[in-house]
């Protein structure tokens, strides 16, 4: 049994990092501390002063560990690693665990390769970015105009080896895989890219806009159209970077945080080389009545414990908490010194300035679109409950549909929405294995039946484990509050059948529809409840409806799919998968492998005698 006012007497006053946990033994907070002992018994005293929060998250501690460090900086380190790691509840997170993408020259190769990355490694490689944006047409645009190659060979020591891709037949790649360009040549228009995407765009806008003129002269005004159209991705790509600095700067991130009540939101620009190529924002999980500093610093540690790039200067709104240490973190994730600066006046405070406004505005309208959302969704969770008269709140929906075609594979589906929101790890998919023949109401009986008996054995077990102090999460053990059946009375009884056969006590509702088959009531305890059609509630339920009905027939068209793309090759014994595809690939069509002779089918790759011999006769016969 784990004693808290023992447990605190024991804590060391040396720096390390500590690890709250609730009774369900998850992770809730990690913090860190130059002393241990000072700072986590402050948790447990003057409670009064802490702030709500806090004090949530204090009530919910069961028991807490700890892990001593040699220093604050190797504190700072493992929390940033424990709090990426397992997301705690309470520890400010960032709802968007974004991570950009950049493009990567593999410049140490002798036919380098122009590639889409989310990763920054340690290598010799030249990395551009980070790119908020899609970065998609622009790698296109590259490879169109380039040729640079895309594939993964070895090259030269593959060259010849094996015939050209794709893009050397479409013209798009000059077939560098044969020896067809001179490394000299390719290194050159490796260097035009390493040229272009560090912002120098008039020699392939002059290269574009006069391929643009010539093939206008020559009246291919399809081929003058697609030069066009890259030109003016080309403009749009150079255009982001609109913001530019006097100064002759070096890589700078600008933050700027936007809080109103318990939602913030951080603004972030990307300066490289003096200019803006991009901006991105992250709304904030957990700020509670934290200050601004605290904050900063929260997001600071979370943010560039994952991106790959840490530019020399970061520019704040705001003074964080912890400047200096944080600083000499970066500064060892970089390599070199990074400066953490809250300009007052100028340009930088402009640029900061312009940042708060950005963040201000996103912060503004994802408050207007989480109250429409909650409306959309909480809202309507309500109105159904308040409809229905039921007194518990209705959290978790489950809604269930039966798919087939003239009884041939039937399936059943469970969707879950919690919250008025669908919860797709929840989703379960059942094959039907006692019914033959369509019929709904048997098949929907097995489904139930199935679905609450793992989830009373799973109930079961989880008691048990949780005597042995173990915690496992089951499939089929969390039930609903109310179950929606797309139906009338029939699907209703079948699933109070079910219930009452089991023991279980759940709400359940049925699904009317007028002769236009569009749901016009909600059946519940012997009386139809008329809905309105343009309200909240009628659209959860229809999305309910939807999504049911879309699960089952994917299902279904998943099973049936695969016994179709059954061959009658598959019926011959000592013919596998792979003997199948080489016949395939040989013979035109299956009526030119009937009419084969024994030599014929033995000489396919990978066939024998014995297949040969299997495959002539089975025809035969």
């Amino acid at each position: 049994m784990f004693n808290i006012e023992e447990e605190l007497k024991k804590l060391p006053t040396k720096p390390g990092v500590y690890i709250m946990h609730n009774e369900l033994d998850e992770i809730i907070y990690v913090g860190k501390a130059i002393s241990l002992k000072n700072r986590v018994r402050q948790y447990f005293q003057s409670i009064n002063r802490h702030s709500p929060k806090i004090k949530r998250m204090v009530e919910n501690i069961d028991h807490f560990e700890y892990i001593i460090t040699d220093s604050e900086l190797e504190a700072l380190v493992l929390e940033c690693n424990l709090i990426k790691e397992h997301r705690p509840k309470y520890n400010t997170m960032m709802k968007d665990d974004k991570s950009y993408p950049y493009i990567k020259v593999t410049v140490d190769e002798e036919y380098p390769r122009v590639m889409f990355t989310r990763k920054r490694g340690k290598d010799k490689a030249k990395y551009f970015g980070p790119y908020p944006a899609h970065i998609s047409e622009t790698l296109e645009l590259i490879h169109k105009i380039y040729k640079i190659r895309t594939c993964r060979r070895n090259l030269p020591k593959d060259i010849g080896k094996e015939r050209p891709c794709l893009n050397y037949q479409i013209g798009r790649c000059d077939g560098v895989c044969q020896g067809y360009v001179e490394p000299s040549e390719y290194r050159k228009r490796i260097d035009e890219v390493i040229k272009f995407l560090n912002g120098d765009y008039e020699p392939i806008l002059k290269m574009i806009t006069d391929k643009m003129m010539e093939a206008s002269e020559k009246l291919e005004f399809e081929e003058a159209a697609n030069y066009r159209d890259m030109l003016t991705h080309v403009k749009r790509f150079s255009d982001r970077q609109k913001i530019n600095s006097n100064e002759n700067v070096d890589d700078r991130d600008v933050l700027a945080l936007a809080k109103s009540g318990k939602e913030a939101v951080m603004q972030v620009f990307f300066i490289r080389g003096g200019r803006l190529i991009g901006r991105e924002h992250f709304s904030l999980d957990e700020v509670g009545d934290d200050e601004k500093g605290a904050i900063y610093t929260d997001f600071i540690k979370q943010y560039y414990t994952g991106t790959p790039f840490i530019p020399k200067d970061i520019m704040l709104a705001d003074e964080p908490e912890e400047k200096e240490l944080l600083s000499e973190w970066l500064a060892t994730k970089r390599g070199s010194k990074v400066n953490i600066l809250v300009p007052k006046r100028g340009e930088k405070a402009g640029l900061t300035e312009l940042a708060y406004k950005n963040a201000a505005m996103v912060l503004n309208q994802d408050s207007e679109r989480n109250k429409r959302e909650q409306a959309r969704t909480l809202g309507a969770v309500k109105e159904l409950r308040d409809l229905l008269g039921i007194s518990n709140d209705i959290k978790r929906i489950e809604s269930y549909d039966i798919s087939n075609t003239s009884g041939y594979e039937n399936v059943g589906s469970m969707v879950v929405f919690e919250d008025g929101k669908p919860k797709k790890n929840d989703y379960r998919k059942f094959k039907i294995k006692g019914v033959v023949g369509p019929n709904d109401y048997a098949s929907m009986e097995e489904v139930l039946t199935r679905r609450f008996e793992h989830g009373l054995k799973e109930k079961e077990e989880l008691k048990i484990l949780e005597k042995a102090g173990s915690r496992k999460e089951g499939k089929f053990s969390n039930f609903p509050d109310i179950i929606l059946m797309d139906g009338g009375r029939g699907q209703i009884n079948i699933c109070l059948k079910v219930l009452e056969k089991l023991g279980i006590d759940i709400a359940v509702a049925g699904l009317v529809k007028d002769d236009r088959h569009r749901t016009r009531g909600i059946y519940y305890n012997n009386v139809e409840q008329p809905i309105d059609t343009h309200g909240e509630l009628f659209k959860l339920i229809t999305r309910i409806q939807d999504e049911t009905h879309r699960f089952a027939i994917e299902y279904h068209k998943l099973l049936r799919g695969k016994n179709q793309v059954h061959s009658v090759l598959d019926d011959i014994k000592g013919i596998g998968k792979v003997r199948r595809k080489a016949l395939m690939k040989h013979f035109a069509s299956l009526d030119d492998i009937k009419k084969a002779t024994e030599e014929e089918l033995a000489a396919v790759e990978g066939m024998n005698e014995g297949a040969a011999r299997a495959v002539w006769e089975f025809f035969r016969n």
